[in-house]
């Protein structure tokens, strides 16, 4: 690998949704990223035909029986020689198990230790269970996020489990890693999903203090309040997106709909937006996603068709750009962001569960008759 974090070593204990976002965020941009399976997770599998779950792309796989004395020796061995480790248990679960940070630490002083939670390792939340609707409820942004007089729409698990979970994760790990290299002192990354939700408000705390965001949801500018700022149906039931709002692009949009000419109130004008929003509707209704597409594209109107996840693959400026790769005859994200000089790319695809167990080992280490007691101890699989 010839990414920007070749050379880093990471140990993942295997989790759920945005701890193997974090590992996959730091596998495709060039760290080596052991995953350790749970032992009994391990059924075998045929190396031809990985998995398809996509969050696991690009790093190894062990399987380890972390309720094994001899599994829990095994992972403090692993980072001994690693740069960083992370794990998504609820707070204290790791250290019972003997691979809390004091522990990793111990074995490596310069260790990063990044750990992923909903709710932060303290408050009187943390020792709940959550999901990502939770998390980004009580961070307040969720309320926001819908149409006037609609509930509250979950924007899938963006928010919480990937943009404020497992990205915040791995840019922790990547800022404690620089701290590390500089000073030979690792740190423990608290890294929570509601703590980041929070962050990634920062714009909108910001407008709310300045009076330019009202709490009534669905009626400013970017909540889809502005009839400059919406999705609009078309005649074959597709949608395209707009959002037209500094005036010379709403004055684009106004004339490549027709609207130019015609009497209309200020674009800034509240008051008129719902009325502006059903004549914009009408307008679009009139034709064909794929010729707004031909009138739209290549302006400055801040036009985009809605596109589904498998049409996406196949629009020509995502083509170019390679946005979309395959691996393993499965179509994904390629690695983001780009590089000018040191390449990215998905180092492979998903492992089964312990599929290189003995070859991780030997590369850390461990000797064959060790490898042989711990597999028929059942510490390792």
């Amino acid at each position: 690998m010839s990414g920007p974090l070749s050379g880093v070593r990471v140990i993942e204990i295997a989790g759920i949704g945005p701890g193997p976002f974090a590992a996959m965020m730091l596998s495709d941009m060039g760290a080596e990223v052991i995953r350790v399976d749970r032992a009994q997770s391990v059924r075998g599998g045929d190396p031809d035909r990985p998995p398809m779950d996509v969050l696991n792309r690009g790093r190894r796989s062990i399987g380890v029986d972390l309720k094994h004395p001899d599994g829990v020796q095994t992972v403090l061995r692993l980072v001994e020689r690693a740069d960083a480790l992370i794990e998504g248990f609820r707070p204290g679960v790791a250290e019972r198990l003997g691979i809390g940070p004091e522990d990793c630490m111990a074995r490596n002083p310069a260790l990063v230790y990044g750990r992923m939670t909903g709710w932060g390792q303290d408050g009187p939340y943390a020792p709940t269970a959550g999901h990502d609707i939770n998390y980004i409820a009580l961070a307040g942004a969720l309320d926001p996020i819908g149409r006037a007089g609609a509930a509250p729409v979950p924007p899938l698990n963006l928010v919480g489990d990937f943009g404020g979970g497992g990205m915040l994760l791995a840019f922790g790990v990547v800022c404690a890693l620089l701290s590390a290299r500089s000073s030979g002192e690792g740190q423990v990354v608290d890294a929570a999903m509601v703590d980041g939700a929070a962050v990634l408000m920062a714009l909108f705390h910001g407008l709310s203090a300045m009076g330019l965001w009202s709490e009534e949801r669905g009626t400013n500018l970017l909540d889809t309040g502005a009839h400059f700022y919406d999705v609009y149906e078309c005649a074959d039931g597709k949608y395209v997106s707009i959002g037209s709002i500094e005036p010379q692009f709403y004055a684009e949009l106004l004339r490549l709909t027709g609207l130019a000419d015609a009497e209309l109130p200020h674009q800034m004008d509240r008051s008129q937006w719902p009325a502006m929003k059903e004549r914009l509707a009408e307008v679009f209704r009139a034709k064909t996603r794929e010729e707004w597409c031909r009138l739209m594209e290549g302006t400055d109107v801040c036009f985009a068709p809605v596109l589904s996840i498998t049409e996406a693959y196949d629009h020509p400026h995502n083509r170019q750009r390679q946005t979309f790769v395959e691996v393993a005859g499965v179509r994904q994200p390629a690695p983001a962001p780009r590089f000018s000089r040191t390449g990215v790319e998905v180092a492979g695809p998903p492992a089964h569960a312990g599929q290189h167990t003995d070859a991780v080992l030997a590369d850390f280490g461990f000797g064959e008759e060790e490898i042989a007691k711990l597999r028929q101890a059942g510490a390792v699989a």
